[in-house]
């Protein structure tokens, strides 16, 4: 292991220590009233147990804030020893308008009504867990990250997250009614003096309305996310809410085989090649203590995954897939160490398959992750069988933040380490923090580096190294900014990460303004947009793109929706790179101007659409690229 990194360890052991944090503020916290009685679980919160609950008192949040909703919503929360309750109660006018779509699960969109609940368990400001259904009573688990906010386009949510839930769901001529229970083993949290806190938001959404309602009254200019904004929750207090310490335990069997009828060279016979395949493994999970999870994996199997969606990748960098195992989700947004757009230094689907998207063998490994007071940390190491391109490999990863300052700061860092049985080695460690200056400023600092067998490998050299420096304001109402500049040397290698591209510098920002409308207006907002964004190659101290574009974006209050941007390109191809088998881009210099433009019809219909055209130059060529995406709300069981 290399020196640098018993210095790093040390500096991670300080996070550990006592912080200068103050408490936080408790003074406007709920008290969740316990449940008294018994729920009748069948979709209808109309039981006696139910009326000592006192409602949550919901605002619109779009198309304008603040306002009382135009439907009855009365929603409650409760719990016992063993789960959380909600019950709901959605009036509408004319109860033939509720719309239900689909009963896929994680597949409720804007052609739902549906309603949601966000708990941040640890009440760190920051990240949460949620549960949202619709009339048809279909499942939406997914983890928040990030404080709701996109990161260079990467959504803050994440619906490949899965736990053990319950819901109930029944329409009738007042409206749809709802009884929830999330087991309270479901959740981490931490317990202090006999008492939970968390934060909490609810919402609903109405499509035949257009209308969000939201509790607490988190204003919508915090942009689309804005339900997910997760430091303006509600904090609300549970007594005597205690850890189940679930255990879980998924055992698999796989067999089958695989004949392949192929001609020989001469094409004189056929040559059969039979293969047969039996397998088996399991999955463990445990709840240590109430913020303290640990997962076991032996001989892994993840055949039962949702695949990728396809992508054509018509540019010189690398596509990125995002993870869909359960075992490497549990509180996933704890290993997040983005640098420039979705580079990382932690990428699990490293692990379990080589380069060429082949599959691995996993022979074990473990997972712990948790919570105590105002550090979060987690830990991960996972050891793979040899193959042909491949030797048998460890890979392992550390990861600290700890709050610091204020309640929407910390400060982190993280080791990964990725080690063959022939000797080969990569390592990486990282430094982090994201500061909140004031109000909805805030400031990212990253820098990383790595070290590998064969290499140099110079403590802090850039060439070796990764950094970013990022300022944004987190609201998208008035003049919205995100300035940054960052890099990654030639010799940055992060063997358990990705990243999109090599050898640069790469600064610039993205700057709009945006207005909300009034309440006369048809338009809920819009507003034009500037970016700039260059990258240079390290080593050979040129550019190697650069995109320059004005846009504009608007949006109606019944939900049609329109963008258009023009923009400027510019791309120093330094090396052949192929595109397909029979078109490749030459090196040299290319520049040409290309537009964008989308135009949405609202979901809520029976009947939507989305068009989009792309156009203009490509390389030394043309581009011409138009998609019609037409849909049909046929039933709850049919799109």
């Amino acid at each position: 292991m290399h020196p640098i990194f018993f210095i790093f360890v040390s500096a991670l052991l300080l996070l550990i220590q006592p912080s200068y944090l103050l408490a936080a503020d408790t003074s406007s916290v709920v008290h969740i009233t316990r449940l008294e009685g018994t729920v009748n679980f069948d979709g209808v919160p109309d039981e006696a147990a139910w009326q000592d609950i006192a409602p949550f008192k919901m605002v619109t949040q779009f198309p304008l804030f603040g306002l009382e909703p135009t439907e009855k919503t009365d929603v409650r929360v409760t719990y016992d020893d063993e789960y959380i309750y909600i019950g709901a109660s959605l009036y509408a006018e004319d109860p033939s308008l509720i719309l239900s779509s689909t009963k896929k699960r994680d597949d409720s969109g804007d052609n739902n009504d549906w309603l949601g609940v966000l708990f941040d368990t640890y009440n760190d400001y920051e990240n949460a867990v949620g549960f949202q259904t619709n009339p048809s009573g279909l499942r939406t688990d997914l983890t928040v990250s990030n404080d709701g906010i996109a990161s260079f386009g990467e959504p803050p949510l994440n619906s490949s997250w899965n736990t053990f839930w319950d819901v109930e769901t029944r329409i009738n001529d007042e409206g749809w009614f709802i009884e929830m229970r999330i087991p309270i083993s479901s959740l981490r949290f931490q317990e202090k003096n006999g008492e939970v806190l968390m934060g909490m938001i609810l919402f609903r959404w109405v499509p035949y309305l257009n209308e969000t309602y939201i509790y607490p009254a988190i204003s919508n200019e915090y942009g689309g996310y804005s339900m997910l904004k997760i430091s303006r929750a509600q904090k609300v207090v549970f007594r005597n809410l205690r850890s189940r310490k679930p255990l879980y335990v998924s055992p698999y069997i796989i067999g089958g085989f695989t004949q392949l009828n192929e001609q020989n060279d001469d094409g004189s016979a056929y040559e059969y090649d039979r293969r047969e395949k039996l397998n088996a493994g399991l999955d463990l999970k445990y709840g240590i203590s109430s913020n303290l999870t640990l997962d076991v994996t032996l001989n892994t199997d993840f055949a039962q995954v949702e695949a990728d969606d396809e992508k054509v990748n018509l540019t010189r960098y690398n596509l990125f897939f995002e993870e869909k195992r359960q075992f490497f989700l549990e509180r996933a947004s704890l290993f997040n160490f983005n640098t420039i757009s979705s580079s990382t230094l932690f990428h699990s689907r490293r692990i379990g398959l080589d380069d060429d998207f082949n599959p691995v063998p996993i022979i074990g490994g473990i997972r712990l992750v948790g919570r105590k007071g105002q550090l979060d940390a987690g830990f991960l190491s996972m050891q793979t069988a040899g193959t042909d391109s491949l030797p048998s490999e460890n890979f392992s990863v550390l990861r600290l933040k700890r709050k610091v300052i204020n309640e929407n700061s910390y400060i982190g860092g993280i080791l990964t380490s990725r080690v063959g049985m022939d000797g080969s080695y990569n390592e990486v460690y990282g430094l982090d923090a994201i500061i909140r200056m004031t109000g909805d400023e805030y400031l990212k600092l990253r820098w990383s580096q790595s070290f590998e067998h064969g290499m140099e490998n110079r403590p802090f050299a850039m060439e070796n190294g990764t950094y970013l420096v990022n300022w944004e304001r987190w609201k998208n109402v008035g003049f919205y900014y995100d300035i940054f500049i960052g890099g990654a040397g030639k010799d940055f290698h992060p063997g358990i990460g990705f990243q999109y591209r090599e050898d640069f510098h790469y600064f610039g920002g993205i700057f709009n303004y945006t207005w909300l409308m009034g309440k006369h207006s048809p338009i809920m907002k819009h507003g034009p947009g500037f970016m700039n964004i260059n990258s240079l190659s390290q080593s050979r101290g040129v550019y190697d793109s650069r995109d320059i574009g004005v846009f504009y974006e608007l949006q109606m209050k019944n939900y049609w929706s329109f963008m258009t941007a023009l923009i400027y390109n510019y791309e120093n191809v330094f090396e052949l790179f192929e595109i397909s088998d029979d078109t490749h881009v030459l090196v040299g210099e290319y520049s040409y101007p290309s537009i964008y433009s989308t135009v949405s019809t609202p979901l809520t219909k029976p009947a939507f659409a989305e068009l989009r055209f792309q156009g203009g130059g490509y390389y030394d060529g043309n581009l011409v690229s138009i998609t019609l995406e037409p849909g049909w709300n046929m039933s709850s069981s049919f799109i």
